[in-house]
C-alpha cells in the first residue's frame, strides 16, 4: 500500500514538473516573438480590462503601440531616472537597491519600497496576475533573466513604456501623453514626462489627484534627475 502512495505521489510531482517546463517554454515562445513583433496586451491588462467592464461592460482600455524612438527622450530618462538608475548596467536585477528597499520596509515596518527594475516590472505586467501567490515571486524572477537573455536593453525598455499602466484603463506612454496632454508621446516635454514617470508608482490615484502634494514633489526630484539618467 505505501509503494503505491509513494508510487503515485511520484507520477503526480513529475507530471507537475512537466507542466511547469511547458508554461516555461510558452513564456520563452512569447518572448521569442515579441523580440520582432509587439504584444498587443498584457497579463495586467487583461486583469484591469476584467475589473472595468465589471463595473461597466462597455469599458475599454486606452492604449495604443510607440515606436521606441517615436516616444519622447525626455520620458525615456524621467522614467530611468524615477525608476531604475542602473537598468543599462545591470542584467535585470538591482543588488543594491534590492537591499536598501529591505532595509526601508524593516525600518518603516511595513512594504513601502519594492526595489524592482524595469525588467521586473516587464515580467509582471507581460505575464504575472496581479493576485500574490507563494510562487509569483519565483516566475518574476525566471521571467526576468529570460527578457534580459533574450533582448537588448532597448526592445525590454520599449515594451515597457508601451504596457505600464498610467491610469484607470490607460496603459502606455502614447495613451498617457494623449490622456493628460493632449498631445503625442513624441511631444512630451521634461516636465511633463517628470511628472508621467512620477505618477508610475500609483497611477490610479494620481489619475483621479492630478495636483497631489506628493506627485509635485515627486515630479521636481525626477526632473532633477534626469540628465544624469542613461537610457538605451
Amino acid at each position: 500500500m505505501k509503494k503505491k502512495f509513494w508510487r503515485l505521489i511520484r507520477r503526480i510531482l513529475l507530471a507537475l514538473f512537466v507542466l511547469l517546463l511547458l508554461y516555461q517554454a510558452w513564456i520563452a515562445a512569447h518572448i521569442w516573438w515579441w523580440v520582432d513583433h509587439n504584444p498587443a496586451s498584457s497579463a495586467f491588462m487583461h486583469d484591469r480590462l476584467e475589473v472595468l467592464q465589471d463595473k461597466n461592460p462597455d469599458a475599454h482600455l486606452q492604449h495604443k503601440w510607440a515606436p521606441y524612438n517615436r516616444i519622447s527622450d525626455s520620458l525615456k530618462q524621467a522614467l530611468i531616472a524615477s525608476e531604475d538608475a542602473k537598468f543599462v548596467d545591470h542584467e535585470g536585477f538591482d543588488w543594491d537597491g534590492i537591499e536598501k528597499a529591505y532595509e526601508k520596509n524593516l525600518k518603516k515596518g511595513k512594504i513601502v519600497s519594492g526595489g524592482s527594475t524595469i525588467s521586473q516590472q516587464l515580467a509582471k505586467n507581460l505575464f504575472l496576475s496581479s493576485k500574490r501567490t507563494p510562487w509569483r515571486k519565483g516566475e518574476e524572477v525566471i521571467v526576468t533573466v529570460m527578457l534580459e537573455h533574450m533582448m537588448e536593453k532597448e526592445r525590454i525598455f520599449e515594451i515597457y513604456m508601451n504596457v505600464i499602466e498610467w491610469g484607470d484603463g490607460v496603459f502606455g506612454a502614447e495613451a498617457a501623453a494623449r490622456h493628460y496632454f493632449q498631445i503625442s508621446a513624441a511631444q512630451l516635454s521634461p516636465v511633463q514626462a517628470a511628472k508621467l514617470a512620477a505618477m508610475v508608482p500609483n497611477p490610479r490615484y494620481y489619475d483621479k489627484h492630478r495636483e497631489a502634494k506628493g506627485l509635485l514633489r515627486k515630479t521636481e526630484i525626477v526632473l532633477s534627475r534626469m540628465n544624469d539618467a542613461e537610457i538605451p
